[in-house]
């Protein structure tokens, strides 16, 4: 029970961390500007926010849920995993906290919103906040793509949960999204500020994450991979 806890704890921490990483960070306070400086009121903007918010949990869900019972359900392929997955996840641990490190920098050519996508997006009003949320969701950074294929999907599969935790994953990306709208709604001058410090908080806080992600990792490769017994 206490290892089901830990690892919904786990995919919470990896979506919020989703959430506050550069490139997901700066989509999500540019989506929620672009919605909110066309509709204006306070309470649209929130509304905005909120659909946005939606629509990128949605498609994580989506995503996450697709992956993991298309692996679960493939019978060669659920075979393996459940034979295997206690010694996939000590690797796989270690591949994520050195992504996470950024020693290795990729770039995935994303040019963002175009005007055909823009034009759509103004004629849909508000609700294009929804829209803009699944679009950008799918448009995975490399330390996204890192921490939702690399960190999630393992570790739902390893507790064999297709939903509990895509969802908690979900409300992860949802809770920094949030409270930006919330800013740009009351205070939209502080946005800016909470941006740089959020930014600088992020970088210390991944990199924890990371050196926690290389220490389990190793942990568990020399546990499960290699047969040593620590007695803790």
């Amino acid at each position: 029970m206490n290892e089901t806890f830990v690892a919904m704890g786990a995919a919470l921490w990896l979506g919020i961390l989703t959430s506050i990483s550069p490139c997901p960070l700066a989509t999500n306070i540019a989506a929620i500007s672009y919605v909110g400086r066309r509709v204006g009121s306070t309470r649209t903007v929130l509304f905005a926010g909120l659909l946005y918010t939606l629509g990128r949990a949605l498609a994580y869900l989506t995503v996450g849920m697709l992956v993991i019972k298309s692996l679960l359900t493939i019978p060669g392929v659920s075979n393996f995993l459940q034979n295997n997955m206690s010694k996939i996840i000590g690797p796989v641990c270690l591949a994520v906290g050195v992504l996470l490190l950024d020693l290795f920098r990729f770039g995935f050519g994303g040019k963002g919103m175009t005007q055909g996508l823009q034009a759509r997006i103004d004629n849909t009003g508000v609700w294009g906040a929804g829209i803009l949320g699944v679009l950008f969701a799918m448009a995975f950074c490399p330390t996204s793509a890192g921490l939702f294929f690399g960190g999630l999907i393992p570790l739902a599969i390893k507790n064999n949960s297709a939903l509990v935790m895509p969802v908690l994953y979900g409300v992860g990306t949802a809770l920094p999204v949030i409270g930006f709208s919330l800013l740009l709604a009351f205070g939209a001058h502080l946005v800016g500020s909470v941006f740089n410090k959020l930014t600088i908080i992020e970088l210390w806080v991944r990199r924890v994450t990371a050196v926690l992600f290389i220490l389990v990792g190793v942990y568990l490769v020399l546990t499960n991979n290699f047969g040593l017994y620590f007695g803790f």
